[in-house]
């Protein structure tokens, strides 16, 4: 098991213990009213850490705004400008997110770790395979999972200069490969907690698939602490996402589906059962495992593991229990059969 440095952001403490989903509000950064309105929902939906672009010195008045509507800590997302993280800071966000090597020379990575440090803020390094320095594309021909870590590590030593060493790194890339890769040798390398990512990830449909298949395989290393699905969507979205993708991993808790295909020897509708079914449950926290098979052939074997399920017969339909507990329901009655019966646990 990887041991992790502890480091607070806000009411949250990044140990390895829960993994925090986070998402970015993408209302303009001079929306301040779209951007609370936004933040709200995302808190709402189940968000747990919140990130604000700040492009510029007019949209750090994002933040007192934020805070006051919202519990959940908020990130302030900073490119280049030192003066915005001193800003941010002194406005009271909850951790600032800034590459050390691209604010300047030595002396303001020292203000903003100053500032940063007064107010017990941590500092995430984001590093991006589209954003890689020359001189780390020159060394290794490409943005390769041994740059970006050399990078990330080279913007945490910056800080550590300084005796600052409560950060937390993301090393992001499009490519799902390059990115599961990436993650494996930063843990490996250092103690600090990471947030993990598919940058770029596309659409709701690919954008699914590349974040559950890279944040899922890390997860399932014991690697990452945080994380956030990237979709180019609505991002409330993205929380629905990374729950699923918890619950999938066994990191969060939350009613498990488990459905059957159908093949032809199905003879109710199976479809809309088990989608009226994921609706119904997807917003409990009970630890169970509900299944929705098609035929009373293979259903109750092939989900023995569930604490309830249904099979399907020609109209109607088999309500089982772990126990061994069986009876007939008409195919009309499944969702509320099954609400029932959950309502029982």
């Amino acid at each position: 098991m990887r041991k992790v440095k502890p480091v607070r952001v806000g009411n949250c403490v990044l140990d390895g213990s829960h993994i925090y989903i986070q998402s970015m509000l993408n209302a303009r950064s001079d929306d301040i009213s779209g951007s609370v309105r936004q933040a709200e929902e995302l808190e709402k939906a189940g968000c747990e850490i919140i990130r604000a672009a700040i492009p510029d010195m007019d949209a750090v008045k994002l933040i007192p705004p934020i805070k006051e509507k919202v519990r959940i800590p908020l990130v302030a997302d900073i490119h280049f400008d030192y003066r915005l993280a001193l800003e941010a800071a002194a406005a009271g966000v909850d951790k600032i997110r800034i590459n050390p090597g691209n604010i300047g020379g030595m002396d303001r990575v020292k203000q903003v770790v100053e500032a940063c440090t007064a107010r017990n803020i941590p500092i995430r390094i984001g590093v991006n395979s589209g954003s890689l320095e020359k001189e780390l594309l020159a060394k290794y021909g490409s943005p390769t999972p041994e740059a970006l870590v050399e990078s990330a590590l080279n913007h945490a030593a910056m800080l550590e200069h300084f005796d600052f060493t409560d950060i937390v790194i993301s090393i992001k890339s499009s490519d799902v490969s390059r990115m599961i890769q990436s993650y494996r040798l930063a843990a490996e390398k250092c103690p600090y907690p990471l947030h993990l990512g598919v940058t770029e990830a596309g659409t709701e449909r690919m954008g699914l698939i590349k974040s559950a298949v890279g944040i899922g395989s890390l997860l399932c290393d014991g690697i990452g602490e945080t994380i956030r699905v990237s979709l180019t969507d609505d991002p409330v979205k993205e929380i629905a996402a990374a729950k699923d993708i918890l619950k999938a991993v066994g990191k969060r808790e939350g009613v498990k589906i488990v459905s059957c295909p159908t093949c032809g020897r199905t003879r109710i509708d199976l479809v809309k059962a088990a989608r009226a079914v994921e609706d119904a449950v997807k917003d409990m926290d009970k630890n169970i495992t509900v299944a929705v098979m098609g035929c009373v052939v293979n259903g109750p074997g092939e989900a023995r593991e569930a604490d309830i399920g249904i099979a399907g017969g020609d109209g109607c339909a088999v309500i089982f229990k772990k126990d061994g507990t069986q009876r007939k329901i008409k195919e009309e009655d499944i969702v509320s059969e099954i609400l029932a019966e959950i309502g029982k646990l």
